[in-house]
């Protein structure tokens, strides 16, 4: 019989679960894996980043972006820790991602010199599963249920192989030690619908609403027709979580925008004013700006029914997939469009947009950052991906960033952890080398790890049929990352290095723009897109353009629910405020 070694078996696994490459920093205690990877001519691929949390962000970004399973590999020790951060981005956004560690246990006593305990490091972030490799044998029906794992429970999983397991070799396995595949990357496990009495129930209360809500998270992906047709059968508003922005067109005149601290007025009035409530496929943390307790009566849709009524109370439940749940509930809804709603709904946009075109043309010292996302917005292809930071360009992108329809954005929307936006566009790019790719970042995440990965991009462009890959940097030289209206700081101390990025990029054989003349961004734009290579564009603008949150609807009653009478009290306020003015 044949022989190869279990690396190669782990080859085989990848390979049959689909997987196009693996992210990962390499080390000695996982090389017998990243060779293996190495002789298979790059199907599936290894690609190394500069550090194990990006490879893992990268990780996380594949999945993300294309629907199947991430996967990283690290070492034992500082590798493994470095790996958590975009593992937990992984969990938290309910992303399938394999994480596979290597270790070498070869010292003199059994022990490692680097050597932690990695059943208790990854026991909360792969909380679903962490299992170590004990024999040949044992390795491919393990990773099977380690993807199997990942992609049922949309959550990171962690392996550990020895190296000495790693190098060890087997003749050919019999069928049944292999393991079987029950689960596709990127397919539903299984049809999910509610129950008949459910559907009807929901139907039943949404039909009675009489100024309706919908509230669009990631889990609408793919329901956007149904959303759509829903919303202008019972006259309702939109609004959506940071994640659920891609899902809708936001040109749609009843589409109010991101809710939230991040997010625009006109969302924050329609859940001030709504009476109902449909929340589709979101967990949006942003609870100081749903409704009021006892304003809106609720039904709430997701696939994973352990969130719902976690940040809201639902008074009909739905488990499901949004899509077919949608469709089901258009079978049963009535009919209503609610004209004065919807027009009431429709002037807080307009009000909304000329708002935020203001804001954008204001002036600034040198350059307004929200100018610089509305000028993308004219320009950004049709086609393609959106990688999103976090810090202050998450507002402007939030709320001045209109995405044509079918462009992925993608972004670490509940960690909230910076440095994920560069690995999430490479991992983009990677997967789809035709269509071009943004990221948005801002100078605090650049310097983080943008510097060091962009290195990676220098090494891979050449490979790509579309060389676009623009980096947006917006260099405010504020050292909190946020500006938000701070003057910026005399001392230097308190301030962030000015760092000539574009200049970075043209060293590494990139192109680079630097614009600090606001009548000369879109110029800038239309230079970086049209570039014959990846493109970091550096707009120098100022620290001091307040974020300014919109102020939740009624954010001075809130206070009042301390008993049910103030709650009534509350109630008939809601009421009396809406019906005198409409949307407040």
């Amino acid at each position: 019989m044949a022989e190869r070694s279990v690396a190669d078996l782990v080859v085989e696994r990848l390979l049959a679960w689909r997987v196009p490459r693996a992210f990962g920093f390499p080390g000695a205690a996982i090389a017998p894996l990243v060779e293996a990877l190495d002789r298979t001519g790059g199907d599936p691929a290894f690609i190394p980043a500069r550090h194990e949390e990006t490879a893992s962000f990268m990780a996380t970004g594949h999945a993300k972006f294309t629907g199947g399973i991430g996967v990283c590999l690290a070492t034992q020790g500082p590798s493994a820790v470095q790996l958590l951060n975009g593992l937990y981005d992984a969990k938290l956004d309910s992303t399938p991602v394999v994480a596979i560690v290597g270790e070498d246990i070869s010292g003199p006593l059994g022990g490692a010199h680097q050597e932690i305990g990695l059943s208790r490091l990854f026991a909360d972030v792969c909380n679903q599963f962490v299992q170590y490799g004990r024999s040949p044998e044992h390795v491919p029906a393990l990773l099977d249920q380690a993807f199997r794992t990942a992609a049922a429970t949309r959550s990171p999983t962690c392996v550990v192989l020895p190296r000495q397991l790693q190098e060890a070799m087997v003749s050919d396995l019999q069928p049944n030690a292999v393991g079987v595949i029950s689960a596709t990357p990127g397919e539903s496990l299984a049809r999910v619908l509610p129950h008949e009495v459910d559907l009807d129930a929901a139907a039943q209360l949404l039909g009675g609403g009489q100024r309706i809500a919908i509230l669009v998270g990631q889990g609408g992906r793919g329901a956007a027709e149904e959303i759509i047709e829903l919303a202008d059968r019972l006259g309702a508003g939109v609004a959506t979580s940071l994640l659920g922005k891609p899902v809708l067109d936001e040109r749609l005149p009843f589409h109010t925008g991101v809710l939230g601290e991040v997010g625009t007025m006109a969302a924050a009035e329609l859940m001030g004013g709504c009476d109902t409530l449909l929340m589709v496929g979101t967990n949006d943390p942003w609870t100081d700006y749903f409704p009021m307790p006892d304003q809106a009566r609720t039904v709430q849709i997701d696939i994973d029914g352990r969130r719902i009524g976690s940040r809201y109370p639902a008074d009909v439940p739905l488990v499901g997939d949004a899509a077919e749940t949608l469709r089901a509930l258009l079978d049963r809804v009535p009919e209503r469009p609610h004209e004065d709603w919807r027009a009431t709904v429709e002037s807080s946009v307009d009000r909304w947009r000329t708002t935020a075109a203001d804001r954008a043309a204001a002036s600034a010292e040198p350059v307004n950052p929200q100018l610089v996302l509305q000028e993308l917005s004219a320009r950004v292809p049709h086609v393609g991906a959106v990688a999103v930071d976090v810090g202050s360009v998450l507002y402007w992108y939030a709320r001045h960033l209109v995405l044509p329809p079918g462009v992925n954005a993608q972004l670490c929307g509940t960690l909230g952890s910076m440095g994920c936006a560069l690995p999430y566009a490479l991992a983009a790019k990677l997967a789809d080398p035709d269509l071009p790719v943004i990221a948005l970042v801002g100078d605090g995440a650049m310097q983080l790890n943008g510097l060091a990965e962009l290195i990676t991009v220098a090494h891979h462009w050449q490979e790509w049929r579309d060389p676009r890959l623009v980096v947006l940097v917006l260099n405010n030289r504020d050292q909190s990352g946020m500006g938000g209206g701070r003057q910026p700081s005399a001392d230097p101390a308190q301030r962030r290095p000015d760092v000539p990025y574009a200049g970075w990029a043209r060293l590494l054989g990139l192109h680079g723009v630097r614009v600090d003349r606001p009548e000369l961004v879109g110029a800038a734009w239309d230079e970086a897109l049209a570039a014959d290579r990846p493109c970091v564009l550096e707009a120098v603008v100022d620290p001091a353009v307040s974020l300014a949150p919109p102020e939740p609807a009624f954010a001075d009653l809130r206070g009042l629910y301390a008993n049910g009478d103030a709650a009534r009290r509350v109630r008939e306020q809601v009421e009396l405020t809406v019906n005198a003015e409409g949307l407040v």
